[in-house]
């Protein structure tokens, strides 16, 4: 059973990787005012400049089971010597599995969940965690997480994905509040709404019952947000804001569109 196919309930990851990138988060004072973070580039991802990354690959079937085991499959990455960033990615992957509102998890690392799962999974069960880097310059490093679990029985596999927004020169995460201006989340929340409108006017499920589709699926604001070169991706869970078909939707807000709503030094300079 694979885990290509996301199905997500309600963004619960949110929340746990919210708190995990917040460990480390800390609103620093930023640049100069004339030194962006975001540079001018034309590429999605600047390849021969920011931080080395090492592969983290494994996959393990539960130790000593015969026959359909229990198994993780990691596919994750290390920052050698950035041990905070690989800690944090450690840490938000593992807490990212845990979908139990109801209390707190039993780990917090990936070696910690491997451990708990072992002790607690049926035959099919499987465990699936990627990261990778989806945008990464001189200054920033933009990780994407995505985790997802499948418990036998299940219909379909449960998945989520998160970012985390590093900056290098600092060392910590840094979140949706500390790219705004200060009071400027109305405003960045209505150049969401209106990439979400744009991606309606391009959604064949949308277009076919308007009215029904904005009823079963209505607009809602994200954290889960990415720096890119051409704009903040924000990126939904699945049924977030679609239905299971549509996957895990992501919409674009052009930098042009973020003049006064982002900060400075989160906007590239002409």
């Amino acid at each position: 059973m694979t885990l290509a196919s996301p199905l997500f309930p309600a963004c619960r990851t949110l929340l746990a990787v919210t708190a995990a990138a917040t460990l480390l988060a800390a609103c620093a004072s930023g640049p100069t005012a004339d030194l962006s973070l975001v540079p001018n580039a034309v590429n999605s991802q600047t390849q021969k400049v920011g931080l080395f990354t090492q592969p983290v690959r494994w996959t393990q079937k539960q130790p000593g089971c015969e026959g359909e085991c229990p198994t993780m499959v990691v596919d994750s990455l290390a920052f050698p010597g950035h041990p905070k960033l690989t800690t944090l990615v450690d840490h938000a992957l593992a807490l990212m599995t845990w979908l139990d509102d109801s209390r707190s998890p039993p780990y917090d690392t990936i070696a910690g969940l491997r451990t708990y799962f072992w002790k607690t999974a049926s035959a099919r069960d499987r465990i699936q965690l990627d990261a990778r880097t989806r945008y990464r310059n001189a200054h920033l490093t933009v990780v994407e997480l995505q985790a997802g679990t499948y418990r036998t029985g299940m219909a379909h596999g449960i998945s989520g994905s998160e970012f985390i927004i590093w900056r290098n020169d600092i060392q910590k995460a840094v979140t949706l509040n500390d790219l705004l201006m200060p009071g400027a989340r109305p405003a960045f929340d209505a150049a969401l709404r209106a990439a979400h409108d744009q991606w309606l006017s391009s959604s064949p499920a949308a277009r076919e019952d308007p009215e029904n589709f904005s009823r079963m699926w209505p607009f809602v604001t994200s954290d889960n947000v990415g720096l890119t070169d051409t704009g903040v991706v924000v990126k939904y869970q699945p049924y977030q804001i679609a239905p299971y078909s549509s996957g895990q939707p992501e919409l674009l807000i052009a930098y042009p569109r973020l003049q006064g709503i982002l900060k400075p030094e989160y906007l590239p300079q002409p």
